[in-house]
């Protein structure tokens, strides 16, 4: 995310400052990637930014079809129920880059065929071409020895990929099938077709697209005690408006003292500002052109129980989906968060005093540490007396977690006790592993009853493999998610294992996260089967990520 902030304006952080609109400077243009019709681990894919059509005057047999959300493709061709005119039957899919942007680089998967033929005269073919339609890249012409190209029916075949030469690429891209003669009114022959029923036809399975912005966000009405307050503490405060003419606004990146803290998308948009990954040249991906919201209000906190008392230099940068990005915030704060309760105090599962006793433990076990599956929410139980043995009903029980990779404590919301004394506590599911310190404040000013429990997360992954049937020389795809956070900012080093189904996991691979915990990871079968194997993911536990040991889910595939 460092990478993607781009370049920050140093700038006095007054208020006077803060209600102007900040406008961006140039700087290098952003870059993110389109998927149209599949991703490249073949899911599919919307086709936004295409359009498709037929000359008019054609042959009622001329066809632009998108087959694409049934798995298909994009296709252009020309029916063999008709003879077609040349240069008059002609089918098209183009593409177009967003106003104000330009397309970087491009690989469509295609494939086609000429099977209709062709005559003296005339002759079925395709093409592809950009940034203008005659500006022609890649073509196939029966009568020139073409009758086919790629692997019809194989979408993400390596025979099937073709990358736009850079001379090719602009503003738009174009698939054409079409009859073609040296001549006006002549005629390409019906009644010759391939398996479809087309004379000529172009199939795009998929299209990997990087599209480039050169504006970034404008950001105007900062406000918040983040921006202005001289010390803040606790989760202090930021709310700004942000707009983006061209991929949209996607999120905000807190850095303090030069180290990323805190990214946080703020519009999904409906679910299309959504990184979906996938590739590995670091750059955002999406499934439509334009992803983001184009303006948003946004409110947002950071937390500063998370940095040390003392001065810190914070810079808030807001990014579009290309990755452009325009400072919120550049200014010099001052936290201070008063300790923990906790701190210093020597505490155990059970604290006794002329104040009385409070003893706290996991339910169904007698040990004061515990280790949790990912997502469970574990159950404390405990009592507070006073010194002569009776309940002490109704007093409020302070509660702090301090995480085991280090820190500041944060406050969590504690119980009251029950009129015989008792307590109990659900504690939340999906948090990291960490210390919780129970305290008890005497009403007699008496020194607190202070005790604590050890909760050992297991790391949660969630992993998915296509495709589930496979053979020799062929490849699955592994991609997945690690759910707790914080991450690294380096990603987290995670372990991929296969074994047959009931043996001992065998390690093969390592991969790592990115910052938000995406992975993916590719297999190629080296010998034939047929086989069964069960493969998951193992998260090792770290110093600098705060939970135990923990795997993902196991997933089965057959090798053929």
């Amino acid at each position: 995310m460092v990478e993607k902030a781009g370049r920050i304006l140093r700038a006095a952080a007054t208020a006077s400052v803060i209600a102007l609109t900040l406008t961006p400077a140039a700087a290098q243009a952003g870059r993110y990637h389109v998927y149209s019709c599949r991703t490249p681990t073949g899911e599919v894919a919307p086709t936004d930014g295409w359009s498709g059509s037929v000359a008019a005057g054609g042959a009622y047999d001329d066809y632009a079809l998108d087959t694409c959300p049934q798995g298909g493709a994009l296709i252009a061709a020309l029916g063999d129920a008709t003879l077609h005119a040349t240069a008059v039957d002609l089918a098209t899919w183009a593409f177009g880059a967003p106003a104000g942007e330009t397309i970087a680089d491009a690989t469509l998967w295609r494939a086609g065929d000429t099977a209709g033929g062709s005559t003296t005269n005339s002759t079925y073919e395709f093409w592809m071409a950009g940034p203008a339609a005659g500006d022609i890249f890649s073509e196939c012409i029966f009568t020139l020895g073409c009758s086919s190209q790629g692997d019809v029916g194989t979408p993400l075949s390596g025979a099937n990929a073709l990358a736009v030469p850079a001379t090719n690429l602009g503003t738009h891209l174009f698939l054409d099938a079409a009859c073609f003669g040296g001549f006006a009114e002549l005629e390409c022959k019906a009644g010759l077709g391939d398996a479809n029923g087309y004379a000529a036809a172009v199939y795009l399975y998929a299209a990997d697209i990087i599209l480039e912005q050169a504006s970034a966000p404008s950001v105007s009405a900062v406000g918040g005690a983040l921006a202005t307050a001289p010390t803040v503490e606790g989760v202090s405060d930021l709310y700004f408006r942000a707009a983006d003419s061209g991929s949209g606004v996607w999120e905000a990146v807190f850095s303090v003292d030069g180290q990323v803290k805190q990214t946080t998308p703020l519009d999904e948009n409906g679910g299309h500002c959504r990184d979906v990954g996938q590739d590995n040249d670091g750059l955002p991906a999406f499934l439509y052109v334009a992803p983001c919201a184009s303006s948003l209000s946004a409110e947002l906190g950071l937390d500063t129980t998370k940095l040390a008392n003392g001065t810190h230099h914070l810079v808030v940068n807001v990014l579009d989906a290309a990755g452009n990005a325009t400072p919120v915030l550049d200014r010099t704060i001052t936290v201070y968060n008063p300790p923990p309760a906790c701190a210093g105090v020597a505490a155990s599962a059970t604290n006794s005093s002329s104040a009385g006793t409070l003893r706290v433990s996991w339910r169904g076990s007698r040990k004061p540490a515990l280790t949790s599956p990912w997502g469970s929410s574990p159950v404390i139980v405990g009592r507070l007396t006073n010194a002569q043995g009776a309940p002490i009903p109704g007093a409020p029980i302070a509660l702090t977690g301090t995480p085991v990779a280090g820190g500041p404590s944060t406050a969590i919301a504690g119980p009251y006790t029950a009129p015989n004394g008792d307590l109990k506590l659900r504690v939340a599911a999906r948090g990291s592993s960490r210390k919780l310190c129970f305290i008890y404040h005497p009403p007699s000013g008496a020194p607190a009853l202070v005790a604590t429990l050890d909760l050992n997360t297991r790391a949660g992954v969630a992993l998915a493999v296509s495709p589930r049937t496979s053979g020799v020389g062929e490849s699955i795809h592994f991609r997945g998610h690690l759910r707790g956070g914080p991450i690294p900012a380096t990603g987290k080093a995670l372990v991929l294992e296969a074994r047959s189904p009931g043996g001992p996991w065998i390690e093969f691979d390592v991969v790592h996260t990115g910052p938000r915990g995406g992975f993916f990871a590719r297999y190629t079968f080296k010998f034939p089967g047929p086989a069964s194997y069960q493969f998951r993911v193992l998260s090792e536990a770290e110093a600098d990520y705060p939970y135990a040991e923990g795997s993902s889910n196991v997933v089965g595939v057959f090798e053929r």
